[in-house]
């Protein structure tokens, strides 16, 4: 029975997140004051199409249920083109959540890129400014503001009646420490700026930009504490292990490669039904996506590309197959990989 499901992978539904919030762990209860005046934009059409795409398998929408129910992370691993990023769209198209907030990480990246940048130089240069104003008028109070913008982590963690999507894309390319840094957050819901608290004495509520375009959220005390658990899906391509403290608080899903019948249920989701048929053709364009990923890493939009440069007219006799293939369906790993 499927009746706890409330991610389906079949489009919005509006008493989904209803059902969520009746659920909520005893362990995982936040109570982060509701920012009525923090508007959370619309979902893309793109971002929406992007998620509406996605072809969910049932072992897979019971992972996703699970980490909803639980308010815990989702640690999505898989090979590069599998769809792990894809699922994140899926999930806020099919909440009828606004649009995900992606983090990219990459070597270099900590804790605090994610959460928010503080301007410091130009607030410094914009001091300087007024010194030279005659007579030098004084900074006022909180426009400290004007220099903090919150990063997609601190975006998510803001405290809305609805959760956001966080996407925190390739974590296993971060620094070392980055898993276990990220552990409070996560368990706790909640984070401080301390150059808002600081100044909380004399600037108790601060109104700072967000990852949101044009989006703005007042501070209070300089805490961020968020009121619903955001939805945070993690994607790692298995370059390294991460620590067991972190493995546990995650929700562990490993796509597999997608086989025949997922590719041309693809193919009819974002191509339409005739083209995929023509592809799943005994000896057609799936056969030789499937020959060619049996001797190298390939990624599904390897194999759309190719069944769309058929519908436009590109190498679409019998013979011309393997030049198609050639042009689209480079190996990205093994002993022809180039």
């Amino acid at each position: 029975m499927n009746d706890w499901w409330i991610y389906k992978g079949d489009g919005p539904a509006a008493d989904r997140l209803d059902r969520l919030a009746a659920h909520q762990p005893p362990w995982r209860v936040f109570d982060g004051e509701i920012d009525t005046d923090h508007v959370v934009p619309s979902l893309s059409v793109a971002d929406r199409e992007r998620g509406a795409g996605y072809i969910a398998d049932d072992a897979e929408i019971d992972l996703v249920n699970t980490a909803l129910h639980l308010r815990r992370p989702l640690l999505v691993t898989g090979v590069p083109g599998v769809g792990k990023s894809t699922l994140a769209y899926s999930v806020a198209e099919d909440l009828g959540l606004g649009p995900v907030l992606r983090w990219p990480v990459t070597s270099r990246t900590t804790l605090r890129d994610g959460l928010y940048q503080y301007d410091a130089l130009r607030r410094l240069e914009d001091a300087n400014l007024r010194r030279l104003e005659q007579p030098a008028p004084a900074e006022p109070r909180d426009t400290i503001g004007r220099y903090l913008r919150l990063g997609p982590l601190g975006t998510a963690f803001l405290p809305a009646e609805r959760p956001r999507v966080l996407l925190i894309d390739e974590i296993d390319k971060g620094d070392i420490d980055l898993p276990g840094d990220l552990l409070t957050v996560l368990d706790e819901g909640r984070f401080d700026i301390p150059e808002l608290v600081r100044m909380s004495e004399t600037a108790p509520r601060v109104c700072v930009g967000t990852e949101d375009q044009s989006g703005t959220a007042w501070i209070t005390g300089g805490r961020v504490r968020c009121h619903a658990f955001p939805v945070v899906v993690l994607t790692s391509n298995g370059e390294r292990e991460f620590p067991p403290a972190f493995l546990r608080r995650c929700i562990r899903l490993d796509l597999p490669l997608p086989n025949e019948n997922k590719l041309h249920r693809i193919l009819v989701q974002r191509i339409g039904q005739e083209a995929a048929d023509a592809a799943r053709a005994p000896g057609g364009v799936i056969d030789t996506f499937l020959a060619r990923r049996n001797t190298g890493e390939l990624a599904t939009d390897q194999l759309l590309n190719a069944v769309q440069l058929r519908l436009a007219g590109a190498w679409t006799a019998p013979e011309d197959l393997a030049d198609l293939a050639e042009a689209t369906m480079h190996r990205l790993s093994g002993p022809d990989a180039r």
